[in-house]
């Protein structure tokens, strides 16, 4: 008892920041998704209605939120798996005897990780720029016409991505280095003389053994990517069409363009219950397979 009285002793200041920075405004925030909290109400409090799950009924109902989400998921599913793929093969590439420089490279590829995604952002954004841009650029070197990046709406998303890809596949790479690290070495050197080619070896070596790694990894890129906000804002404002409209760039909007804080509120908190059901979902998932 006194154990247990003691240990609760040493986590309360960690609990009470905890509640204070992050229990409490998650609670601020969902009773303000259940009001009709706006700029009216922002000068008189006393405009404030409850409207209890009106705001959600509405979003459910608002064609730009499915479009919003229809983005988000665009990004997810095809961001996600292409930067674990990079991440695994630049670990990899580092990881294996042949690589040499590999401070050097392994610094050159965590770089985008630590810098400003804003200023890279207006970077990228000048590469791919229609008239000027470098992209277009090397496609006129191999008499290719220029393609309209940010500004087609079949491209910005996928122009997006990749840069999304490029500025985020370092922080990755790191984790599955390391994981690479804990595989024991006899392992490989059995598989080699069993006959295993460097295909089988990868598939029934690195892959089981690096499962928990993979669930992990997994989980923090589409948490991130579900997040998608500072790309579009400053490279495409949403646009062209609404094509790089995320959910988290409509919740800005709402509640920060159009003062509609309880429909803010209310898209963050539709996009918390589809990031948890996509999280619990990769878990049961990794389960079945016997990852634990």
């Amino acid at each position: 008892m006194k154990a247990g009285l003691a240990g609760w002793m040493f986590a309360a200041p960690a609990l009470g920041v905890i509640a204070l920075f992050f229990g409490i405004p998650v609670l601020a925030a969902f009773m303000l998704s259940l009001t009709d909290f706006d700029i009216y109400a922002l000068a008189d409090i006393h405009n404030l209605r409850f409207v209890g799950l009106g705001n959600y009924w509405t979003l459910l109902h608002n064609p730009l939120f499915w479009k919003a989400l229809g983005n988000t998921f665009y990004f997810v599913l095809v961001g996600v798996p292409l930067s674990i793929t990079v991440s695994l093969g630049a670990a990899m590439l580092l990881h294996s005897k042949l690589a040499r420089f590999k401070p050097v490279f392994r610094t050159a590829f965590f770089a985008p990780v630590v810098t400003t995604v804003v200023a890279v952002a207006v970077i990228w954004r000048y590469l791919f720029h229609t008239t000027y841009g470098m992209a277009n650029w090397g496609l006129s070197l191999l008499g290719i016409a220029p393609v309209d990046w940010l500004g087609d709406p079949h491209w910005a998303m996928p122009t997006i991505i990749l840069f999304a890809v490029w500025k985020n596949f370092g922080y990755n790479m790191i984790i599955f280095l390391a994981g690479l690290q804990g595989i024991p070495e006899d392992l490989y050197e059995a598989a080699r003389i069993d006959g295993a080619s460097p295909w089988k070896q990868f598939r029934h070596v690195t892959l089981p053994m690096l499962g928990p790694v993979l669930v992990l990894v997994g989980i923090l890129t589409m948490a991130g990517y579900f997040q998608l906000f500072a790309e579009p804002y400053v490279m495409t404002q949403g646009g062209p069409l609404q094509s790089t409209v995320s959910v988290l760039y409509l919740m800005y909007e709402e509640g920060f363009k159009w003062w509609n804080l309880g429909n803010a509120s209310a898209v963050a908190f539709l996009l918390f219950a589809i990031m948890t059901v996509a999280t619990t979902g990769l878990l049961w998932f990794a389960r079945r397979r016997g990852v634990d």
